[in-house]
C-alpha cells in the first residue's frame, strides 16, 4: 500500500501525537509500505513571539496554508494511495481527502464532549466551543474510522454525529515491551535514575496534570489511607506522582496529607525507569474521571503491578476483570466519602497475601499481552487493506465522486 499520514504540526508540541505518527511511519516502512508523513510547517508561527498572536498564526499555518499544499501534493500521489489522519482533531483537513480512500484514527472525544457541555468538570470557552465544532464539521466528511476503544467509538458516533461506512476498534499497542523485573533489578534502575526508591515500594500514580486525571482526588484518597495506616501503628507507603509539579488545587489537597507520610512528584521519566517504577510499586492508583484509553493500566499490568482504577469505560475495557474498581468521583459526590472508599480499597489491595498477589500479577501479564504493539500495527494494516479494497471496488479509478453534504456544526 502507498500510505500518506497526516499529523499535527510539530510546533504545537503534542508529544503523544508526534510519537504516535512516527511510530506508525516506522512500523509501516519496516513492513515494506511506502509512507509519507505530512504536517504543517511553522510559516507564520515562527515569525511571532510565543503568545496569542503566534497561536493565531499557527491556525493560519494549519487551516489556510497547509490545505493548499496538501491538495498540491495529493495531485502527485498514485491513485491507489490511502490517506491516514492520525487524529480526529485533524478534522478540518478531512474534506480535502473526502473523495479519495482515507481512514481517520480516533483517540478520544473529551474536548468535543466538554465543548458540548457533557462534562461538568471541564467547562469550555466560547471560542473553544466554536473550534471543536469546526473540527467535528470536518471529520464528519470521513467514511472510515479506527477508534482506540469501544468507548471512543461510541462517543464518536454519538457526539461526533458521524455516519461512517466502516468504524473499527483497535486497542492501542504498548510503546515499550513492559515486563516484570526482579525487585533488586527494579531498585537498581530507579536508583541509577536518581530516584529515592525503597525496597518496600510505593503507591504510584501516573498522570499528566490534565483535569481528567483527578490528581487532587488521588491525593485526598492517599491522605485517608495514610491516616488509617498511622492510626494502626503502620508507616504508609509513599505516594509517587509521575505528574507535573502541583498547582493550586493540588497544593490544597496536599495540606490534608499527614506529616509522617510522603508525596513526591517526578516528570520526564523514560520507559525503562517507568518499567522499574511499575515493578517496584505496591499498586497503581489511577482513578481518572475520563480517558480515551488509559495506557498506565496496561503498562502496570504488564509489569505485574495491581491496579485500582475507575469503574467506567474505557478503564473497564482496558482492565477487564483484573483491576480493582472505584466509582467515578462525580461533581456532586461527597469527596470525603469517595476518598474513604478508595482508601479502604487501597489498603485491601496492599494487604493481599503474596500468593494472591502472584496469581493476580500473572493473570495481569497474560491479559496485557493482547495489547502488543505488533498486534495493533497488524490490525491497522488489515483495516487499511479492507478500506482500500472497498474504495477501489466502488471507485475503480481510485478517486470517488462521494460528497458528504453534512456541514452542520
Amino acid at each position: 500500500m502507498n500510505l500518506v499520514l497526516y499529523t499535527h504540526p510539530a510546533f504545537l508540541g503534542s508529544r503523544s501525537q508526534e510519537h504516535f505518527a512516527r511510530m506508525l511511519v516506522n512500523a509501516y516502512r519496516a513492513r515494506g509500505h511506502p509512507v509519507a508523513l505530512r504536517q504543517p510547517e511553522a510559516v507564520l508561527h515562527r515569525r511571532l513571539p510565543t503568545g496569542r498572536l503566534s497561536k493565531w498564526a499557527g491556525y493560519v499555518d494549519q487551516y489556510l496554508i497547509f490545505p493548499r499544499r496538501m491538495r498540491a501534493a495529493m495531485r502527485q500521489d498514485p491513485p491507489d494511495t490511502l490517506y491516514v489522519f492520525c487524529d480526529q482533531a485533524l478534522g478540518p483537513w478531512v474534506p480535502h481527502a473526502a473523495d479519495r480512500p482515507h481512514v481517520v484514527h480516533c483517540h478520544d472525544l473529551l474536548a468535543l464532549r466538554s465543548a458540548l457541555g457533557d462534562i461538568d468538570e471541564n467547562p469550555t470557552s466560547f471560542t473553544g466551543r466554536l473550534y471543536q465544532r469546526y473540527i467535528r464539521r470536518g471529520f464528519r466528511h470521513a467514511r472510515h474510522f479506527i477508534s482506540i476503544s469501544h468507548k471512543s467509538r461510541a462517543d464518536l458516533h454519538h457526539f461526533g454525529g458521524v455516519q461512517p461506512v466502516t468504524s473499527e476498534v483497535v486497542y492501542n499497542g504498548l510503546n515499550h515491551p513492559y515486563a516484570p523485573l526482579a525487585p533488586e533489578t527494579a531498585l537498581r534502575v530507579l536508583r541509577r535514575a536518581g530516584l529515592p526508591a525503597e525496597e518496600r515500594g510505593c503507591v504510584l500514580h501516573v498522570g499528566g496534570g490534565q483535569w481528567y486525571k483527578n490528581s487532587a482526588g488521588v491525593v485526598r484518597l492517599y491522605a485517608r489511607y495514610a491516616e488509617a495506616a498511622l492510626r494502626n501503628g503502620d508507616m504508609p507507603l509513599p505516594l509517587w506522582m509521575v505528574s507535573p509539579p502541583p498547582g493550586n488545587a493540588l497544593r490544597s489537597a496536599l495540606t490534608q496529607v499527614p506529616a509522617q507520610a510522603q508525596v513526591a512528584f517526578f516528570c520526564g521519566l523514560d520507559n525503562d525507569t517507568m518499567e522499574a517504577l511499575y515493578a517496584n510499586a505496591g499498586v497503581l492508583l489511577f482513578p481518572s474521571l475520563a480517558e480515551g484509553f488509559g495506557w498506565p493500566i496496561v503498562e502496570a499490568m504488564a509489569c505485574g503491578c495491581p491496579v485500582i482504577t475507575t469503574a467506567e469505560a474505557p478503564m473497564t475495557e482496558v482492565g477487564g476483570d483484573l483491576c480493582t474498581y472505584l466509582p467515578r468521583l462525580g461533581p456532586d459526590d461527597d469527596l470525603a466519602d469517595w476518598a474513604q472508599l478508595g482508601a479502604d480499597l487501597l489498603a485491601g489491595v496492599l494487604a493481599r497475601p503474596s500468593a494472591e498477589r502472584e496469581r493476580s500479577a500473572k493473570a495481569g501479564q497474560a491479559w496485557a499481552a493482547r495489547f502488543a504493539a505488533d498486534a495493533a500495527i497488524d490490525s491497522y494494516l488489515s483495516v487499511y487493506r479492507r478500506v482500500l479494497a472497498l474504495e477501489t471496488a466502488c471507485h475503480p479509478k481510485g478517486h470517488s465522486n462521494h460528497e458528504n453534504t453534512s456541514t452542520s456544526p
